[in-house]
């Protein structure tokens, strides 16, 4: 896979471009907001995919992990771009709940070991939640994370909670000062 010279401002400009959506929505926290930023629009294209993958897999090598995933949805285009862009590890998606049949994994993928160090990943991060319900279900594991990180951090508290929910490093690869810096003060 090809990356660009740059993956950070590409994607920058590709969640400006395809994700920025400008009007009142209501988020998953429940809270209103008078803009959403919908991830998936912008890295499920060439473009996004690459940068985010290239972002990923450096940063979650760096972190030391060797496992990436996170809270289905959010995660899997994330931790799917992570190993597409020479992440050399597993991938795993938490579900919110254990399956009622097959294996009744809550968390999907390749069986995560004692030895696994893992990276929990997300696309949004506004207060949190998501990710550290997925942090929650890793430690009820026995698994050790080493690192959260998210595509965009809305700057509404979530990077707090995520650090106090796992006492592991935080990193957003955008903030939403950088892709919406003149919106309006909620």
């Amino acid at each position: 896979m090809s990356t660009t010279a740059d993956p950070k401002s590409t994607l920058v400009a590709e969640l400006r471009k395809h994700a920025l959506v400008i009007g009142d929505v209501t988020l998953t926290s429940g809270k209103q907001a008078s803009y959403y930023v919908d991830a998936k629009r912008a890295i499920l294209l060439p473009a996004g995919f690459q940068a985010l993958g290239a972002l990923v897999a450096d940063e979650a090598q760096r972190l030391g992990g060797t496992a990436i995933g996170g809270m289905t949805m959010g995660a899997d285009p994330v931790a799917c771009a992570g190993l597409a862009g020479g992440f050399d590890g597993k991938a795993f998606f938490v579900r919110k709940a254990s399956k009622a049949h097959g294996l009744q994994r809550r968390v999907e993928g390749p069986f995560l070991t004692d030895d696994d160090r893992c990276v929990v990943v997300e696309d949004i991060v506004t207060t949190g939640g998501s990710t550290v319900e997925a942090i929650e279900a890793l430690q009820a594991e026995g698994r050790t994370i080493v690192g959260v990180i998210s595509v965009l951090d809305r700057l509404a508290g979530g990077a707090d909670r995520i650090t106090a929910a796992c006492g592991a490093p935080y990193v957003a690869l955008t903030t939403i000062d950088e892709i919406y810096p003149d919106r309006p003060a909620s």
